[in-house]
């Protein structure tokens, strides 16, 4: 028995130094990964600095500076040009309302003459230019609606553009 319990014993400080073994076996695998990722990292820092100094090379700061006040003043032509436009669109918009006020007279003038006319031949089976002149006022009304709106858009868009010009010139 005696033989069997320091066999016992011996067997367990065996498994307790196998097992410390195994562990610091772990922390050396643990350790060489970790060494592996290191260089991995060091090869992409590398690479992207690579890059960077192409990147660096490639882009001039006097010369974009340039470039950037080159767009600002382009920008500012634009929006000059877009303010001239805006203001001569809205006298040709009033043009096309006089065109249309022009072309209720000239329908109401021709609705007289022809008035006379149908007086003596007398009336057609069926008219649907009453209701068909009903419906265009509405449809002008309609359209004037959606300029108006068209026209608020485009003030909108102005005031938006005249700030970014603003913050470039910032």
């Amino acid at each position: 028995m005696r033989d069997f319990a320091r066999e016992l014993i011996r067997t367990r400080k065996t498994s307790n130094r196998l097992e410390t073994a195994k562990a610091q076996l772990s922390s050396v695998q643990m350790q060489v990964n970790e060494a592996f990722a290191l260089r991995k990292i060091e090869g992409s820092i590398r690479a992207s600095v690579g890059i960077m100094k192409d990147v660096n090379t490639l882009v001039r700061l006097p010369e974009l500076g340039q470039t950037m006040q080159e767009l600002s003043v382009e920008l500012m032509k634009a929006g000059i040009i877009e303010e001239m436009v805006g203001e001569t669109l809205p006298e040709e918009m009033d043009d096309e309302d006089e065109l249309g006020e022009a072309e209720g007279e000239v329908d109401r003038v021709l609705g007289e003459i022809l008035r006379d006319r149908m007086d003596k031949t007398g009336a057609l089976p069926s008219v649907p230019l009453p209701k068909e002149r009903e419906k265009v006022p509405a449809q002008q009304q309609q359209q004037q609606v959606e300029e108006d709106e068209d026209e608020e858009d485009t003030e909108a868009m102005m005031d938006q553009m005249r700030n970014r010009l603003e913050a470039l010139r910032s």
